[in-house]
């Protein structure tokens, strides 16, 4: 832990940046905390060494791909929160959230398909690119982490509605 606190370091400002880039970590470091570390804070994809090329290259595509996706120039408005796709702002109670890159693929991905089940396997594919589709791990942390963001009761969730077994719903 200590190896990952001196590598993460010298990256600290990167964390707090409004990117809209991919990051992704590539670690000899397998554990659970660290992987999950990394992402919460603002890495969007963590892969351990050894890897395949290909593999690296694919997933390097598909982070492109989410990064360049044009927005809608158009607001939605739920309740408390706002969802400004044009700008990339995000705000609760009329208070921007800091949402890093995943977090707002994600919750755009959710908002644009409002009302409509999204499964596990379309998040993860759509999010993190095919060779995740097993990861389900990835997808329950952004949610977890979307939630204390912007919703008022984590625990009681009213915009991003678990779907038990299938995925998720954005209401």
């Amino acid at each position: 832990n200590d190896y990952f606190e001196y590598t993460v370091f010298p990256l600290e400002g990167v964390w707090d940046i409004d990117y809209n880039k991919p990051i992704i970590i590539l670690s000899v470091l397998s554990d659970e905390e660290n992987i999950v570390k990394a992402l919460d804070n603002g890495a969007n994809d963590y892969l351990v060494k050894p890897f395949r090329t290909g593999e690296l290259l694919a997933r390097i595509r598909s982070a492109l791909k989410l990064s360049a996706t044009e927005e809608n120039d158009t607001i939605l408005v739920i309740d408390d929160l706002t969802i400004d796709f044009a700008s990339r702002i995000v705000r609760k109670n009329n208070e921007s959230i800091k949402l890093t890159a995943t977090e707002y693929s994600l919750l755009t991905l959710l908002a644009k398909n409002e009302g409509k089940v999204l499964t596990h396997y379309y998040l993860l594919k759509e999010i993190w690119g095919p060779s995740y589709l097993d990861q389900s791990q990835y997808l329950r942390v952004f949610i977890a982490q979307l939630r204390k963001k912007i919703e008022n009761d984590p625990n009681r969730p009213k915009h991003i509605i678990t779907e038990s077994g299938v995925g998720y719903r954005f209401v």
